[in-house]
């Protein structure tokens, strides 16, 4: 949401905000909460609101002080060279990072090939039930000079992902601009750091509007995989499997294998 805009009215939603965010509706209520913030915009628009500023909340807890608000269009410049600063010195870092783990490579694969060894062993043991034990993350877009130059708060967002600092990442990604990015990118950006919080339900609301024009592009057969995975991280197991078997018959969908191996598993059956 743009600094000029005004923000939305918290105060008509914000108990049942908080009881959704919070999972204390019972099935039903979230349902029929789910399918208004679908066809009321003031709720859609709160919900975001509230999600942003919780988001905040998160980032600021972890840190002394909170990065100064932008003031004006000159501080918004300021920003984007500071922002451009701290994401080079972002990768500068993990460069040191890789070349640090180099020396370490031949430890890395004795590790690799004997947790390789007891992880593929034959085991009568039933199969982990934990959707992150079968789960793909995906990475995001490399964050390259060019990408750092073009669109710095995209580049601090995706090393603040990547890095796994996820509360900072919603932060940043909040400050970038739909109109340089695209407005699925930034749904399908702010889906995954939800889920990889943890919070699947609210990850479900941005990964479900993906493809709303076109449901065969890529990124829609992406955010397909990762909506089935937010569904069996809130412990919905119908609509999990009823969206993995879509991607397991996807021949097109980049995470077919993955959405298969959950399938074969047999782990989303009623436990």
């Amino acid at each position: 949401m743009s600094p000029l805009t005004p923000s939305p009215d918290l105060r008509p939603y914000f108990d049942e905000l908080e009881r959704f965010a919070d999972g204390q509706m019972t099935p039903d209520e979230q349902e029929a909460f789910e399918l208004r913030l679908e066809k009321e915009d003031a709720l859609a628009e709160a919900y975001a609101t509230y999600e942003q500023f919780t988001a905040d909340l998160r980032w600021a807890a972890g840190h002394n002080t909170l990065r100064q608000r932008l003031q004006s269009l000159d501080e918004r410049m300021n920003e984007r060279g500071d922002a451009l600063a701290r994401a080079q010195s972002l990768a500068k870092g993990r460069q040191r990072r890789v070349a640090l783990l180099s020396t370490l490579g031949a430890v890395v694969l004795v590790i690799a090939a004997a947790a390789a060894w007891y992880f593929s062993r034959p085991s009568p043991a039933r199969p982990a039930r934990n959707w992150e034990a079968y789960y793909q993350p995906d990475p995001g877009p490399a964050v390259t000079t060019g990408l750092l130059h073009t669109r710095p708060l995209l580049s601090e967002a995706l090393d603040q992902y990547q890095a796994g600092h996820y509360p900072a990442a919603l932060h940043s990604l909040g400050r970038v601009s739909p109109t340089s990015v695209g407005a699925d990118t930034l749904l399908y950006l702010r889906g995954l750091i939800l889920l990889r919080q943890g919070q699947g339900n609210a990850a479900q609301l941005y990964l479900r509007r993906i493809g709303e024009q076109d449901s065969l592009t890529e990124l829609a057969r992406r955010a397909r995989y990762h909506l089935g995975m937010a569904y069996w991280q809130a412990r919905e197991l119908t609509q999990a499997r009823a969206t993995l078997n879509t991607v397991a018959a996807d021949s097109l969908n980049p995470y077919r294998a993955s959405a298969q191996r959950v399938i074969a598993a047999g782990v989303l059956e009623a436990q």
